[in-house]
């Protein structure tokens, strides 16, 4: 009797559990369904509107998502996989959706046979491992300094994209920005920072064709007094500062007491007295240009004005640094600590131009600058918001290069070919770990299938052909081509990805379908609210003296 009431409570428990994983495999697949038709470079945009009522039109996998508004914690974390993949390699982020939907879709058949998941979660992570050993005998080393191939491989990463129909455009700004802002770090290295080094300018009006990567940088700021002060120097000196060029105030309250009239007028001295010898100590350094973060007050303009320099204030941190490293300044932080070596001889150019109706100031055309803007020109904000995207995934793509400078086949094939090198390897696992991996193994072809659906031609004469060419891990270029649907030689059609966004993307998918499984129940924290027409919760009754007396404390 009694190990009948154990075997019981044992199968309400497997039933509760397989319940939860069946329900975040739903809702992991229905996240995976929304962005399957963005795959590929024939695939569809979606519309989404915004909370503040604006419209995004996008087929970037992560922007899609970041907008959903999802209620089970399931497909929240789905989402967050993008979002890892988009801060990680900027690239991939629709992929590594599919594919964790696939490996939680093959997983269920097996959670319904009562397999537990620990042993689906070993195979699926063996597969990884043999699958990234697969990738490191398939991936094809490259020259980065060979601008033909880093122009193909960034264009057959952006191709999937909105901006494919401009041809060379975007994949030009992303190897020219991060040709400038790469930094030697030595055995052979490079180390490229995109967030700090490279700014996005979106400026409405003008074609996408006006576009271009400044060898300098340009922000969206004018001179203090535009009549008084020049706003075209050549070869200017420029002085970089991060203190205010006005009278100091006291950091708390401070009161003076003035006995006689003179004093005020001695105050008001000591505060010029000051400012001027700012001013001077700045001056004494012959600069063409001074630029500081904070303010800068009406008469230190007018000594500088006098002085024939150009000034503007309150000028950004992130834009103050990107003046730094473009024309070799120091930023300084105290005036009298000014050094010849701190000023900047590096830019070839100041310039404030006008566009639209807003000023820009432009430092440009400096010698080896280590930051750069890329200023995007276009119709409409929504089309330049799109580029932008576009563009940061095609700047990341040219960084994985440059950091690890290895090539593996688009198209569908790489996937192919670890999908056939592990069904062959499936056949050597013993136990019952072997189905499960076979499961992985089939689970990689979801990427290939999807391409094949969104270019609208018949799926299952196409796979057929390609197991066929795949059938022995062998041809491993043989892929997809993502405009016609044909079988092709995705190496002769230059269709290529980056070994680094493929190896995250394989890691990130099945180490995410892998945490999902392991899932077995789902408890809320959070506290329901209650209608409105319900009564309130009673109060807690506090017992009084009477109470206790008046109850039985010992039993009988």
């Amino acid at each position: 009797m009694h190990s009948s009431v154990l075997v019981l409570k044992d199968n309400l428990k497997r039933e509760s559990g397989s319940r939860v994983h069946h329900a975040n495999i739903q809702a992991s697949k229905a996240v995976a369904d929304i962005i399957r038709t963005t795959l590929g470079p024939r695939s569809m945009l979606k519309m989404l509107l915004d909370p503040h009522g604006g419209i995004v039109v996008t087929s970037d996998g992560n922007a899609i998502l970041r907008e959903l508004d999802l209620a089970h914690p399931a497909a929240k974390s789905m989402v967050e996989l993008s979002r890892t993949q988009d801060e990680e390699v900027g690239d991939g982020t629709t992929s590594v959706i599919v594919l964790a939907g696939e490996m939680l879709h093959v997983a269920e058949a097996f959670i319904d046979k009562n397999y537990h998941p620990t042993v689906i979660c070993r195979a699926y992570n063996k597969a990884l491992e043999d699958a990234i050993s697969i990738l490191d005998k398939i991936a094809m080393s490259i020259d980065v300094n060979d601008r033909d191939i880093m122009l193909g491989l960034v264009k057959s990463c952006i191709g999937t994209k909105f901006t494919s129909q401009f041809g060379n455009l975007i994949a030009d700004l992303a190897i020219d920005a991060t040709t400038i802002v790469g930094v030697d770090v030595g055995q052979g290295l490079r180390e490229v920072d995109i967030k700090k080094y490279i700014k996005v300018e979106k400026v409405p009006g003008g074609q996408l064709e006006d576009s271009r990567v400044l060898k300098g940088v340009m922000f969206n700021k004018d001179v203090v007094a535009p009549g008084k002060m020049r706003r075209k120097i050549v070869n200017p000196r420029i002085i970089l500062l991060d203190c205010p060029l006005e009278y100091k105030k006291g950091e708390n309250q401070t009161n003076a007491e003035l006995v006689r009239e003179e004093d005020w007028a001695l105050l008001l001295k000591l505060e010029e007295e000051y400012i001027e010898s700012i001013c001077m100590q700045i001056l004494k350094y012959k600069p063409d240009l001074v630029i500081t973060e904070k303010g800068l007050s009406d008469l230190a303009c007018h000594y500088f004005s006098k002085a024939g320099v150009s000034a503007i204030r309150r000028l950004r941190k992130t834009d103050n640094n990107r003046i730094a490293k473009a024309c070799g300044a120091t930023i300084v932080n105290r005036p009298d600590e000014l050094q010849e070596s701190d000023v900047g001889t590096g830019a070839g150019l100041f310039e404030v131009k006008k566009i639209g109706d807003e000023f820009f100031a432009f430092i440009v055309d400096c010698k080896d600058p280590k930051a750069c803007t890329v200023l995007l020109r276009g119709a409409s904000k929504d089309l330049l918001n799109e580029v932008e995207r576009n563009l940061q995934d095609a700047l990341s793509v040219a960084r994985n290069i440059i950091k690890n400078p290895k090539l593996l086949p688009g198209g569908g094939a790489t996937e192919l070919t670890v999908s056939a090198m592990l069904k062959q390897k499936s056949s050597s696992i013993e136990g019952i770990e072997k189905w499960p991996y076979e499961a992985a193994a089939i689970a990689f072809e979801a990427i290939p299938r999807t391409l094949v659906q969104n270019c609208g031609v018949n799926v299952i004469r196409t796979m057929t052909a390609l197991h066929g060419k795949h059938a022995n891990g062998e041809n491993a270029w043989i892929g997809i081509d993502g405009n016609t649907g044909d079988i092709t030689d995705v190496k002769e059609q230059k269709i290529w990805d980056a070994y680094n966004v493929k190896a995250q993307t394989f890691k990130t998918a099945i180490e995410a379908a892998c945490m999902l499984l392991r899932i077995d129940d789902i408890v809320s924290g959070i506290k329901k609210k209650q209608p409105p027409g319900a009564s309130q919760s009673q109060q807690p009754k506090v017992e009084t003296e009477a109470d206790a007396d008046s109850e039985q404390i010992l039993p009988d």
